[in-house]
């Protein structure tokens, strides 16, 4: 039976999305072919337990499904089976994340993480999150010279603080991650190096940006965003390296954290969609649309400057860019309002040193996935950079600059309706 409400409700979010710039770092559009998996009849299933070790009768294909979705994964990234382990279970970023700490860090020890106004995420450590109740998080920032970070300050405050784990890889953050830095100042207090790459992953797998891997012991991402898969994540871990103090290794401490630890059976759903997505990441043309997400990021964030708005650290290296509104007197939260009265979505968002509150701040994150995804390129991020221009400085109204935008996402469709 269909259920018109529902029904009208989706046709309007696809309307919406495709009559919208998205400028959400966090947000991409998945391919057909991703959402037919993730709405298929393995939603029907229940799979509790791992490959070849289920506690429910009736899953040798979800077996497969599982051990096709890890295998992937790991070729996607170069990986050998006989050094690293991938969960493919967790439901999304944040318990994957958390599934980290449980298995590796004892509660009440330190973490070392970004704090969430330099642009760490929550589950860095944060002390809303779980992991800054139960765990001391020592936090890090950048330096107030470059906004980028530091790394001399970084291993300094490790050696003060001697961290169980220190955790790189940010949700606001432009510029390259040096790894192997980072890498020193873990073993200089032999702590874990925990890699969130959830931002980056579609970067790092197409080549376009430098891969955590050769450095990390545990790297987490989520399936969305870059890798433009479903809403899940995964858990990458050295299966050859043991837990501090025990014989344990670190992929089978994640695994029972993620199971039974913190999740029932995984949904297989987003098990087969995961699958997908590293199919078609793995494919040529992807390493070509990783790299133009690159070349969009700056190439708006290079519009904007021309336009006289001070970009974060002077550019970006990455998919996202933070734009400090309040230099010319405009807070992030009013900014956004006003761009999407122009069918132009972003997300307010604090930079670093922020004097401003978490909930009105002093700038903008941009991210080009979502648009190079479309098939936009540098050209149209010139243009981009033009409408957010005109409507914050407000030489035209938003509903001028809306005509425009509904123009160009009809030259640059969705393949969905």
């Amino acid at each position: 039976m269909k259920d018109s409400v529902l029904h009208e409700l989706i046709k309007k979010e696809a309307l919406r999305q495709n009559e919208t710039i998205d400028l959400i770092a966090s947000e991409n559009y998945t391919s057909p072919e991703v959402l037919e998996a993730v709405g298929s009849v393995f939603s029907n299933k229940y799979a509790e337990g791992y490959p070849r070790r289920r506690y429910y009768q009736g899953n040798g294909v979800a077996d497969e499904l599982e051990e096709l979705a890890m295998s992937r994964g790991l070729s996607l990234f170069g990986l050998s089976p006989e050094e690293w382990s991938l969960n493919v279970q967790p439901y999304s970023g944040s318990p994957a994340n958390l599934a980290v700490w449980l298995a590796l860090v004892p509660p009440g020890e330190k973490v070392m993480g970004m704090q969430l106004a330099m642009g760490g995420h929550l589950t860095h450590g944060h002390k809303v999150s779980a992991t800054g109740i139960l765990w001391n998080q020592v936090p890090y920032g950048v330096s107030k010279d470059t906004e980028m970070l530091d790394y001399d300050e970084l291993m300094e405050i490790a050696k003060r603080e001697s961290p169980k784990m220190i955790i790189a890889g940010y949700t606001a953050y432009p510029r390259v991650i040096d790894w192997k830095k980072f890498r020193e100042i873990a073993d200089a207090v032999g702590a874990y190096l925990f890699v969130d790459m959830s931002h980056l992953a579609g970067l790092v797998a197409g080549g376009a940006y430098p891969a955590p891997f050769p450095y990390a012991d545990i790297v987490t991402t989520t399936t969305h965003k870059t890798l433009r898969g479903p809403r899940s994540a995964v858990i990458f871990s050295r299966s050859n390296v043991k837990c501090h103090g025990s014989t344990v290794s670190i992929a089978t401490a994640i695994d029972k954290a993620v199971f039974p630890g913190l999740q029932g059976g995984p949904h297989l759903n987003q098990v087969a969609g995961i699958a997908q997505t590293f199919f078609e990441a793995s494919q040529p043309e992807f390493k070509a649309y990783a790299e133009q997400i690159v070349k969009n990021a700056r190439a708006l964030a290079e519009g904007l400057a021309e336009l006289g708005w001070r970009i974060v650290s002077g550019g970006t290296d990455s998919h996202l860019l933070l734009v400090d509104t309040m230099s010319k007197g405009i807070g992030g939260k009013d900014a956004a309002i006003e761009l999407e009265k122009a069918n132009i979505v972003t997300n307010m968002n604090t930079i670093p040193f922020d004097p401003q509150p978490p909930m009105n701040p002093s700038g903008l994150r941009l991210g080009t996935p979502s648009l190079t995804t479309r098939g936009m390129k540098e050209e149209e991020m010139k243009t981009i950079a033009k409408y957010i221009n005109a409507v914050l400085l407000k030489k035209r109204t938003p509903e001028e600059v809306r005509e425009n935008v509904l123009a160009l996402c009809k030259k640059f469709p969705l393949q969905y309706r």
